[in-house]
This record gives C-alpha cells, sequence and structure tokens, in this order.
C-alpha cells in the first residue's frame, strides 16, 4: 500500500519509543494492530464487492446477448416459417385447382360416357364393385364369365 521500506519502520518505532514510552508502546501496537487490521477486512471486502459487481454487470451484458440472440433467431426463424406456410399454402392452392379440373373432366366423360355406350341394365350386365384389398376375393368358386361377355357383345374388362 504504502513504499515503506524496515530502515523507515525502525526510526518509526525508535520514535514511538521515545514518545509514547515503553510502558504504552505494547498497548499502542496492539490497538494500531488491531486498527489495520480493520483496514485490511474493509479493503478486502470493498474489492470483492467491486469484484462481484463488475460479474454481475457481465453477467448482465451475457444475458442480454443471449437474449438478443434468441430473439434474433426467434425472428428468423419466423421469418423461415411465413415462407414455408406461403409456399404451402401455394402448393394446397395448385393442387385444389388441379383436383378440380380433374374433376370436372371426369365429370365431363363419365356425362358424355353414357350415351356412347351401350346400356348395361337392357343387356342384363352390371359393373362388379371394387373390393378393399385387405377383404377376401368373394368372387371364388365361380366360374369367370368373362367368357359369357364377350360372347353376348359385351365389353371384356367388365366382368359380373
Amino acid at each position: 500500500m504504502f513504499d515503506i521500506g524496515f530502515s523507515e519502520l525502525v526510526v518509526i518505532g525508535v520514535v514511538a519509543l521515545i514518545v509514547i514510552g515503553p510502558e504504552r508502546l505494547p498497548k499502542v501496537a496492539r490497538t494500531a494492530g488491531h486498527l489495520y487490521g480493520r483496514l485490511q477486512r474493509y479493503v478486502s471486502s470493498v474489492k470483492s464487492d467491486i469484484g462481484r459487481e463488475i460479474q454481475l454487470d457481465e453477467l448482465r451484458r451475457a444475458g442480454q446477448s443471449f437474449k438478443e440472440s434468441v430473439e434474433s433467431a426467434a425472428s428468423d426463424v419466423e421469418q423461415r416459417a411465413t415462407v414455408v406456410d406461403d409456399f404451402l399454402r401455394n402448393e394446397a392452392n395448385n393442387v385444389t385447382q388441379a383436383v378440380t379440373a380433374g374433376v370436372a373432366s371426369v365429370k365431363a366423360v363419365v356425362v358424355a360416357e353414357p350415351a356412347a355406350q351401350p346400356d348395361d341394365t337392357e343387356t342384363g350386365h352390371t359393373l362388379q364393385q371394387s373390393l378393399p384389398l385387405d377383404e377376401p376375393d368373394q368372387n371364388t368358386g365361380r366360374t369367370a364369365p368373362a367368357a359369357t361377355n364377350t360372347a353376348s357383345g359385351g365389353h371384356p374388362d367388365q366382368s359380373a
């Protein structure tokens, strides 16, 4: 703290011995030691308080920069999510338009088809209903009616 050497301390001790006297010198030295100890404890507590304040300030800065980076990442994710959402909406609209156009063309074919094909109810033929693949075939054990359909003038792809 102070730049005092050993020779200066000896001079101070000799002056104190002469001025204070040998009877009161130990009591004064003890009191000076206690005061010096208190001063050191006070200085160390002030240093530790300053160190804690510096660390707290650094933590605040780190927390603020972390918060800013998280907010930046969140806004980036929101922007990307918006882009993906817009893309998916456009694709959904395209699919909807394609399905609508396909349904319209199928309706046009279905409406035009009965006039071009002979009436199945007049010839006695009915279209076979398709079954799901996980159910067993219900037509096993029957004879194949495809030969009778072609012989009677029906279409070979229609079966009973």
